[in-house]
């Protein structure tokens, strides 16, 4: 298969990094460019800092391209550039991605900007895949990525919905501080200390589960930021429309794997959910389906981090299931699920080219 060429939105975040670290050996894109703002653009991108914890990889020694000039869009393309992933903050993102879309560019976003945009596919690669194929004849311009936060709760859910049925669910969450982006990170670590609060968050996440699941009932999400660097903790209590036991819960997640066009794709995990007894923040961040972790590369293993941990799983009454879960925020939660949904689309064929 020809590896497909890619640009990345944005040089120096957290995201960015994680998107360029991601696509280095990706089998199916090629990272041909860097589009970022005026404070890199110019710059080689080997002289951006580079702020992720494991080693700067060997990038491409070429120059960050101006997000905002015009004509960058036009040459990309010119030079065969077909899809854009995008980090940029909300509002450069409600305002840039729709330019590169118009072009011909396929913009796969982790910004909120157009998440639950009639328009722009929302998309889980497991829930609701369809999706990239619903907008209308025409290729896919633009899809987003879900929030960080919904995919520990939702991937779960999903499984006890499809066996037993929710018909309510309460969650409150622990999520590490590189979802508030590097400086944020950096401040927090500084400070010691964190302020919990997350404005919008606990909105976000519930509105998102809703429509990739295409689900109605009650919910209660209290989401809370905590001194940890990465990872989102969830920690959920459902009630189900039919009885569940002990043994049939587990055996409905360890079974569960989504839709079956996800399995083939490089960043896949081997299972999506991983079952254990109590969850380890710092062991299980790099879970991949088969392994827990706790390390792996990034920028060599497309799985390593994109599985979700599942963990003192119980059965509290005879409609009544509790669990936590476990994902690293910035992988399965940012870059590596919107290249994620890059690889659907192409399988899917729903692409230009």
């Amino acid at each position: 298969m020809e590896r497909m060429k890619t640009v990345v939105l944005g040089a120096g975040g957290l995201v960015a990094q994680r998107l360029q670290q991601r696509l280095l050996h990706h089998p199916w894109f090629s990272l041909a460019a860097v589009a970022g703002s005026r404070r890199f653009s110019g710059q080689s991108l080997d002289e951006v800092p580079w702020v992720l914890q494991e080693p700067r990889p060997a990038l491409p020694g070429f120059k960050v391209e101006d997000i905002e000039d015009a004509k960058t869009i036009e040459e990309l393309v010119n030079n065969g550039v077909r899809i854009a992933f995008s980090a940029l903050p909300t509002e450069e993102a409600r305002r840039l991605e729709p330019l590169w879309a118009a072009q011909g560019i396929a913009v796969f976003s982790n910004a909120s900007a157009y998440r639950r945009d009639p328009r722009v596919p929302l998309v889980v690669p497991e829930l609701n895949p369809d999706a990239l194929a619903d907008h209308s004849p025409e290729p896919l311009r633009h899809a987003c990525a879900t929030n960080c936060t919904l995919l520990p709760l939702v991937l779960p859910l999903a499984a006890l919905h499809e066996r037993f049925g929710v018909e309510s669910y309460t969650m409150r969450s622990e999520q590490g501080l590189s979802g508030g982006g590097q400086p944020y990170l950096e401040a927090a670590l500084a400070a010691g200390k964190v302020d919990p609060t997350i404005p919008g968050e606990a909105e976000k996440t519930e509105a998102e589960l809703r429509h990739v699941m295409a689900w109605e009932g009650a919910a209660d999400v209290k989401c809370a930021r905590v001194l940890r660097r990465d990872g989102h903790h969830v920690f959920v209590t459902v009630q189900t429309r039919e009885p569940v036991h002990p043994e049939t819960l587990r055996a409905c997640l360890e079974a569960w794997s989504g839709d079956e066009r996800c399995r083939t794709l490089p960043s896949a995990p081997a299972k999506p959910l991983m079952l254990v007894d109590r969850i380890d923040p710092e062991a299980h961040l790099f879970a991949d389906g088969v392994h827990l972790g706790p390390y792996a590369d990034p920028s060599t293993d497309l799985k390593a981090g994109m599985a979700v941990v599942v963990g003192n799983l119980a059965c509290t009454g005879p409609h009544e299931v509790r669990f936590e879960a476990y994902s690293h925020n910035t992988l399965r939660g940012a870059a590596g699920g919107v290249v994620y949904l890059a690889e659907l689309a192409r399988a899917m064929d729903v692409l230009e080219g």
